[in-house]
């Protein structure tokens, strides 16, 4: 069992996403890959817009969600208190507000399907289709 963890975290780690963890766009985007940093910048909108996306519109997980920990952990390199910090501030300065939160990966998914410039995140064990998943380059 020890080698089966140890083998899904090396092969998350060869390919570049975390394994528990999949970016996604809606189907039309042409954009086929995406770096860490540009991915935790849509999410945590200090960027809204991107030449192959357009207009992003990010869509969260519920906070309880583990997929969502993984994106704070593995994308932002920060905890869930830092990221609720980071969105108070930006809130109470008038700058934006945090991105809407579905309640799991078949919510997350219907929001991608229906908005060309959405960008999600699903576990890995949720069916991408209908969307296109996206290499998150490390």
């Amino acid at each position: 069992m020890k080698r089966l963890i140890l083998l899904t975290i090396l092969v998350g780690a060869v390919l570049g996403t975390p394994p528990e963890l999949r970016v996604v766009v809606n189907e039309a985007n042409s954009v086929s890959s995406l770096s860490r940093q540009e991915v935790s910048d849509l999410f945590l909108k200090k960027t809204s817009r991107r030449a192959q996306l357009g207009l992003v519109m990010p869509v969260d997980q519920a906070e309880g969600a583990a997929v969502r920990e993984t994106l704070n952990r593995e994308i932002h390199h920060k905890s869930l208190s830092a990221v609720r910090a980071y969105w108070q501030q930006r809130i109470f300065s008038g700058r934006d507000v945090p991105p809407p939160e579905k309640e799991g990966d078949a919510e997350v998914l219907s929001f991608v399907r229906k908005n060309p410039g959405a960008i999600g995140y699903i576990s890995s064990t949720a069916s991408a289709a209908g969307v296109k998943v996206v290499e998150v380059r490390m």
